[in-house]
């Protein structure tokens, strides 16, 4: 109770600060129309982004894993508020359930979204997760850039988490896709991990450009 009492007090102290963000999203033609046939897809970010891209779980419909850890339950309940679906389970705990959960929401036609280098890094080292989902589901993968003016960085944070401050400008733009992977593709393949990691630092870096 503790954890969820927490959760809601972060929900309430996020509302009122996203509301005063400019931010801006690019996104590629297919995916507008992804979400306008209401087809599910896979989002891929890194690990440190989470904070803006919380303010999105609602327009992308997005169903995401979250860990079993006290924090994981604040962060679940943080996601469900802002209109978000969440599966429980993680790399160390409870994975296999976490992921069937996460498939059930997807063919309901949520949206997945993963921090790819998650659950605790390496930091920007792409994991095979977001590779057997698009796999297994026959999904196409879209990644993204975030770039922010003016936030507070937690650099004691393994994953660099930042958050915005009160009237930063903000831009996330998406790119792709790539995939879906094929039957007769590896999702543990490091290729495939390789190519996603370039795409994912070349977006950064150019979104935190169109911000300076």
């Amino acid at each position: 109770m503790k954890q969820k009492a927490l959760g809601f007090l972060v929900w309430l102290i996020y509302s009122a600060l996203r509301m005063t963000w400019r931010l801006r999203v690019i996104e590629p033609k297919s995916l507008t129309e992804l979400q306008l046939q209401k087809r599910p897809f896979v989002l891929a970010h890194w690990h440190g982004d989470e904070l803006v891209l919380l303010s999105l779980i609602r327009r992308y419909r997005v169903a995401t894993v979250v860990s079993k850890s006290s924090d994981g339950e604040i962060m679940a309940t943080a996601v469900s508020l802002v209109g978000g679906k969440v599966s429980r389970g993680s790399s160390s705990r409870g994975a296999v359930g976490g992921l069937k959960g996460l498939f059930r929401l997807l063919k309901e036609g949520r949206t997945c979204s993963l921090a790819v280098d998650g659950p605790k890094g390496p930091l920007h080292k792409v994991k095979p997760g977001i590779f057997e989902i698009s796999k297994k589901l026959q999904l196409p993968i879209y990644w993204c850039g975030v770039g922010c003016h003016s936030a507070i960085q937690f650099e004691k944070s393994w994953n660099k988490t930042f958050l915005p401050r009160p009237f930063a400008k903000i831009l996330v733009e998406w790119h792709g896709p790539i995939g879906p992977v094929s039957q007769a593709q590896d999702p543990r393949d490091p290729e495939l991990a390789e190519q996603l990691e370039g795409f994912l630092l070349r977006a950064r870096e150019d979104a935190r450009k169109l911000v300076e």
